[in-house]
């Protein structure tokens, strides 16, 4: 059924990576809070860290909107979704507001998003050590493309009120709608993956309120209110979501300071298929709960390699677990955390679970990046041989499999630029790899996993 949904929002885009756009959000975000407004947050493409803070700032979880991965009607679904219910909605964007998956088309930029969304943007331009420069920067972008939004420019690490009142004199044709000053001290902490993940030893409470408390003094937020809610009305069609009688499964996740990297409509649509997600956590938990299968998403095994190594009751469960043919699904920390040792920058090896071949070797350098499409050479619990999807690489590990013997991979890999490769292996029931897949881009893909989490109780049945 089409409805038509009046939902306030605004995309909060930027000229470049490293302007500070997720400082601005998040003290946007914590300055709406405090009117008293519920914000609903996204993030656009394959960021697992600035949802994160996304989160602490607005108290609701981030939702990654990816036009490569997702398409346009999984990027719609999600947004109004989720978004519906709340004041207003703020979308995050990624690199620079025209950055993409191309280098001469907006596939999978902030502008793609933006435009199926049809969200006015924000601009959020590096001002320190500019004047009249900004409404050129301002009027470049706002001409560009013309299907583009740019409505308002935002003046990040200004010098002062004096500072601020000269760039709103020269950006005459794009409004100036406020500025944040430089502050070192305010500054989230990052690591070799960009910003650390905000957890509360990580970062404070104390940032997300101040940055807040700045942007009440610096920010004319009756202005962006007003033109989140210009967004016009969308026309969506709301989805019949089916109802199951009961869990169909139960998917253990593997959740704590190791791994947390998973797209939150990847875990949605499990739900919706009928499976029951418990979270536990590899580095502390002495016990595995009882389920009928593990997903072992991304995020920093190395860092707590030794928590890892030194839980032997978890490892060994886990290789049990396997034992059962039951099925294990790993995506890059998850993969190095199956391997069978993790060696870490200082050249200590660390004993994994074993479960596949080789160690799992850091390195100071970047070893991959980007989109990548993944077509599969053999069945496996994520569908038939020949299954096809999209996802993403971010990492700083290879495996060394010196001498173990390697299994079949399993994937074809096809990044979005570069040679095709092939990666990912398959054991039995267990499937790993590098790639972080995003199951918007083939639905039945998590259907196939669930049907095999499920299969033990369809037998009995």
């Amino acid at each position: 059924m089409s409805i038509s949904r009046k939902i306030p929002r605004l995309a909060i885009a930027a000229t470049g990576s490293g302007v500070g756009k997720t400082t601005v959000t998040v003290a946007l975000i914590a300055a709406l809070r405090k009117r008293g407004l519920k914000v609903a947050v996204f993030k656009c493409g394959p960021d697992y860290l600035d949802p994160t803070y996304h989160r602490r700032a607005a108290g609701v979880t981030s939702h990654n909107l990816d036009g490569w991965m997702m398409g346009h009607d999984a990027v719609l679904g999600t947004f109004t979704r989720v978004a519906r219910d709340f004041d207003i909605a703020i979308i995050e964007g990624m690199m620079g507001l025209f950055d993409s998956a191309t280098p001469t088309g907006d596939e999978g930029s902030s502008a793609e998003i933006a435009k199926w969304l049809r969200a006015p943007v924000l601009l959020v331009i590096d001002a320190s050590g500019m004047a009249r420069s900004v409404a050129a920067m301002a009027n470049g972008y706002t001409q560009f493309d013309r299907d583009v939004k740019v409505v308002g420019v935002i003046c990040n690490r200004i010098g002062g009120h004096g500072h601020l009142d000269m760039l709103r004199m020269a950006s005459a044709d794009v409004p100036v709608v406020g500025g944040l000053p430089g502050n070192a001290e305010l500054a989230f902490p990052e690591r070799h993956l960009g910003l650390r993940t905000a957890d509360q030893n990580a970062v404070p409470d104390r940032l997300f309120e101040a940055w807040g408390n700045l942007a009440t003094e610096w920010l004319d937020l009756d202005a962006i209110v007003s033109i989140a809610r210009t967004a016009p009305a969308l026309e969506i069609n709301e989805p019949v979501t089916p109802r199951t009688k009961g869990p169909r499964c139960r998917i253990g996740i593997a959740w704590d300071e190791a791994f947390h990297f998973y797209y939150e409509d990847n875990l949605r649509r499990l739900e919706t298929l009928g499976a029951e997600l418990v979270r536990f956590a590899p580095s502390r938990d002495s016990k595995l709960p009882e389920v009928d299968g593990l997903y072992f998403g991304g995020g920093y095994p190395e860092l707590l390699a030794r928590e890892l190594s030194s839980n032997r009751a978890m490892l060994e469960l886990i290789r049990e677990f396997a034992k059962s043919s039951r099925p294990i699904y790993a995506e890059c920390g998850g993969l190095m955390y199956l391997c069978g040792a993790i060696r870490t920058l200082d050249g200590a090896t660390w004993k994994m679970a074993g479960l596949i071949p080789g160690v799992a070797v850091m390195s100071p350098r970047l070893q991959a990046l980007g989109y990548a499409e993944v077509e599969t050479r053999a069945p496996s619990i994520l569908g038939p041989s020949g299954t096809k999807f999209r996802g993403h690489q971010f990492r700083y590990s290879t495996i060394d499999a010196n001498g173990t013997g390697t299994l079949p991979h399993l994937y074809r890999v096809r990044p979005k630029w570069g040679a095709e490769f092939e990666e990912g292996c398959c054991l039995d029931n267990l499937v790993a790899s590098y790639v972080h897949a995003h199951w918007a881009s083939n639905p039945a893909v998590a259907e196939a996993f669930v049907n095999a989490c499920a299969l033990p109780h369809a037998r009995n049945s």
